[in-house]
């Protein structure tokens, strides 16, 4: 049996951290608007990872794909194939590409530019959640 508890959990504080920084107050000192998009990168990186390897385990014991790869756009693709992802494939390449980027470089363009994508991810990722578990997403 599949454990998606780590997966729903990244995915609601994803979600979370994505509301505090839409509601994020001018008034706040400059610390705090630097961390709390930060915040927002680090969730989705863990949100991100998370999913693609549960994506992964589904894909084996579900679906019984052997030999999967381990890495997340070829693993994207096959789920693609599968039908699995409801959004096109080239969103899910494009978040993955968004992944690698944080893990490299926490420049403000790019911090701007991961977090464009981040309400689309979301969406997508729950969307992904009810498919692999059957279960609607409840907020």
């Amino acid at each position: 049996m599949i454990d998606y508890t780590k997966f729903r959990l990244s995915l609601r504080r994803s979600e979370e951290q994505y509301e505090n920084y839409r509601h994020l107050d001018p008034g706040l000192p400059r610390p705090t608007w630097e961390a709390v998009p930060e915040s927002v990168i680090q969730r989705f990186e863990t949100c991100f990872d998370s999913l693609w390897k549960v994506l992964k385990r589904y894909m084996t014991e579900e679906l019984g794909l052997p030999n999967l790869p381990n890495s997340p756009k070829p693993l994207l693709r096959l789920a693609n194939e599968n039908d699995l992802l409801t959004d096109p494939v080239e969103d899910w390449l494009d978040y993955a590409g968004h992944r690698v980027d944080t893990a490299h470089d926490y420049s403000v363009e790019k911090a701007a530019r991961c977090l464009e994508p981040i309400p689309s991810f979301i969406r997508g990722a729950k969307r992904l959640h009810e498919t692999m578990t059957g279960e609607g997403w409840e907020s």
